[in-house]
């Protein structure tokens, strides 16, 4: 039985089994034909009062056991979604900032471990590996500061100087990612393609590219927000340094995306070199390079995908957009993930490392447990053809 509701009341058709309460127009909802003691659910309203409603939320309203139904209709679960309220916050909001919490700290506790390898091992430590170091920790700084921004958003848009701190930092600190990322690029394409200059850059001058040249870029980004400030709507809680701009924006968008066109440059000519000049070499040096290129070729575009999606993505809301937004935001908070996964987790050198530390500890602890026995060695075994002395001299010829 279907009961439409035209021009606030219900149309209803004739009521086939007495006792049951009649179809019913509450000036919000039509309540169709039930059966005593039955409790009715349906979709909330789309829209009151020029505010739309979550209408993935139920109202309901019970049938009495005399056919009568109850004074009032339930619609405590019925909630505006508007963006502003902390109270009745959009669901999709909620559900795309619990993809974002997971996936920042997923990327965090896997960069914590990646770094702290690099770290701990001397092994490791050496000036490639130091640029990776400083890329995971980019990561480690955006995606902690994007936490507690989020986190205290609300304390943040009380407090002018503290929103301005914790927004500032936050662009820098992604900033950095993209600029850490050009030097992974540069310092593989000077081994590779231009390697008469290979000497010729020192860590430093990578230190001031990765740190330095997104700081002044922040600067100018600062100073244009001070000397042109938007105006935000009259609210004793607005941060207007929270609040995008289409032309104060581009200080630090522009920037990033010359340097992931640089990078995709860099990257075609080292492709071109290790296919058509070093495609026959396998010197350990040459594998290095063709496992950097492929963690290059992967992380490079994955940035530059989801920094655009960042600028663009659906104007009205709905499903699509909701899908959208989950979407990006596990591209975005996983980055950090995919970063150390690449540069950390499958690198030959550092599972080559704790293969070679896992020996020299099983070693140690053979001969601790073994007292005072004599250990010998036969023609056929010396301490120089270990696996862990062959396994220094491929790390040492990997190191650059």
């Amino acid at each position: 039985m279907n009961i439409t509701s035209t021009n606030n009341t219900c149309l209803p058709e004739k009521v086939l089994n007495p006792g049951w309460c009649p179809s019913h127009w509450d000036l919000l909802l039509c309540w169709r034909t039930s059966k005593p003691g039955a409790v009715v659910y349906q979709a909330c309203f789309d829209e009151l009062n020029g505010m739309r409603y979550d209408t993935s939320q139920n109202a309901s309203r019970r049938c009495k056991l005399n056919g009568v139904w109850e004074n009032s209709s339930d619609y405590m679960n019925c909630r505006p979604l508007d963006t502003n309220n902390p109270l009745y916050p959009d669901p999709s909001i909620v559900y795309t900032s619990y993809f974002y919490y997971g996936g920042y700290t997923i990327s965090l506790v896997a960069l914590v471990a990646a770094v702290s390898i690099f770290v701990y091992f001397k092994d490791l430590r050496c000036l490639r590996n130091t640029i990776h170091t400083n890329l995971m920790c980019t990561y480690i700084l955006s995606d902690f500061t994007w936490i507690l921004t989020s986190t205290l958003q609300e304390w943040l848009s009380a407090s002018n100087n503290a929103c301005v701190l914790f927004t500032f930092s936050l662009h820098y600190f992604v900033l950095t990612n993209f600029f850490w990322m050009f030097v992974e690029g540069l310092y593989l394409y000077i081994l590779v393609v231009e390697t008469f200059t290979r000497e010729n850059i020192k860590l430093r001058v990578y230190m001031f590219i990765g740190w330095g040249f997104p700081l002044v870029i922040m600067i100018v980004w600062g100073v244009s927000k001070i000397i042109t400030p938007i105006e935000v709507e009259e609210r004793s809680d607005s941060c207007s340094w929270m609040t995008p701009h289409p032309v104060h924006d581009w200080i630090y968008q522009g920037p990033a995306i010359i340097v992931l066109i640089v990078n995709l440059v860099f990257l075609s000519k080292i492709m071109w070199v290790l296919i058509t000049k070093l495609r026959s070499a396998n010197s350990a040096e040459t594998q290095q390079y063709r496992k950097a290129s492929k963690a290059l070729l992967v992380l490079i575009p994955l940035l530059g995908v989801t920094y655009i999606l960042t600028m663009v993505g659906p104007t009205e809301s709905g499903t699509y957009a909701n899908y959208y937004s989950y979407g990006r935001a596990t591209l975005l908070s996983m980055q950090g993930f995919m970063v150390a996964i690449f540069y950390c987790f499958v690198n030959s050198e550092v599972k080559n490392t704790f293969k070679h530390h896992f020996i020299r500890w099983n070693d140690a602890r053979n001969l601790r447990t073994g007292g005072s026995r004599r250990f010998t060695y036969s023609k056929d075994w010396s301490p120089n053809t270990r696996p862990s002395v062959h396994i220094g001299e491929q790390k040492t010829a990997g190191c650059a």
